[in-house]
């Protein structure tokens, strides 16, 4: 079985940013500060949640692995309810 490129790059992070509401967003990326850059700009490349919600503030980043790994972290932290989100935005807690 081969891996595809996204599989086998290691170099993933999970990251969150909070809106000017306080509501936070959860992503992943190879590159945090590009996709941070990119959300701000408020552009094409844009999340959809995070158009005209700004200004946006990045408050946690952590490398999570492969691709794979990525993908089932972002959608644990999707699944938490905000107080727990907050902890880990504060280091009370760890990924789930």
């Amino acid at each position: 079985m081969s891996l595809s490129p996204l599989d086998s790059d290691s170099n993933w992070n999970l990251y969150l940013v909070r809106m000017a509401s306080g509501q936070l967003y959860c992503g992943i990326s190879t590159d945090v500060e590009r996709r941070f850059a990119e959300h701000c700009a408020n552009g094409a490349k844009t999340a959809r949640a995070l158009r005209g919600r700004g200004p946006l503030t990045l408050v946690y980043q952590t490398a999570v692995g492969a691709h794979g790994d990525a993908l089932r972290a972002e959608m644990r932290v999707k699944k938490l309810p905000k107080t727990e989100k907050e902890k880990l935005v504060r280091g009370e807690r760890s990924l789930p």
